[in-house]
């Protein structure tokens, strides 16, 4: 059974969204909405303002049961106590991840090509998540890869690792969603999709209810309760 429910991963970004709106508020309005998900993401802020907000939208959604992981920063989610942290290619390796956050942490890994893939394989990680399969209004995506791309790269991971929860990730909006399930996705991951929205609950909820239909379609005994 796979640690982690990968439906749905609402990107709290913090770039993307500003500093007038409460993170906390709009994390929790997307964990009622149904994200399985947290992710806070924050490229460019103190260190301590990071813990700070961590630790707000982790109170925020801590009732809701759904986990928060930070994107790259260890020393974030240590600090802030969070359940666990999604890294890339440049960030902290797998292994010392796994070793300073120790086994109940939830640890996702980007997968970007075949050496990242690999990477994916042989690392101690709960998750992957593909991408970027599109253009995206928040982050700068120089070779997006599209569907086709997604399935080469899930085919060489679940060959290895069947059981392995894998995401989609960039320019996934409602109307991509049941085709990027289509194409292999156990879920989704995404910013815009609910945080530009003007209901990010509602925008969650549908999102959700697209992800579910599509499994529901794909894999009719898979969708969880």
């Amino acid at each position: 059974m796979p640690k982690v429910d990968y439906r749905l991963n609402a990107i709290v970004d913090f770039d993307a969204i500003g500093p007038d709106r409460d993170l906390g508020q709009l994390a929790l309005a997307a964990a009622r909405g149904g994200a399985t998900i947290i992710q806070y993401r924050d490229k460019n802020s103190p260190t301590r303002d990071m813990v700070q907000r961590a630790r707000e939208i982790h109170a925020a959604i801590k009732a809701t049961g759904v986990p928060l992981l930070v994107n790259d920063r260890v020393d974030v989610a240590l600090a802030a106590g969070v359940e666990g942290i999604h890294v890339g290619r440049e960030d902290m390796a797998v292994a010392d991840v796994r070793r300073l956050l120790g086994t109940n942490a939830i640890i996702g890994l980007t997968v970007k090509n075949e050496a990242d893939a690999q990477a994916a394989i042989d690392g101690d990680i709960d998750y992957a998540c593909i991408g970027g399969l599109f253009e995206t209004p928040t982050k700068e995506n120089l070779q997006p890869i599209g569907f086709e791309g997604f399935k080469l790269l899930a085919a060489v991971i679940r060959k290895a690792k069947p059981q392995l929860p894998i995401g989609a990730i960039a320019g996934i909006g409602l109307e991509r969603t049941p085709l990027a399930i289509e194409a292999g996705a156990d879920g989704v991951a995404v910013i815009s999709a609910i945080f530009r929205q003007a209901d990010p609950q509602a925008a969650a909820q549908a999102l959700r209810e697209a992800v579910d239909q599509a499994l529901n379609v794909r894999e009719p005994q898979a969708v969880q309760a």
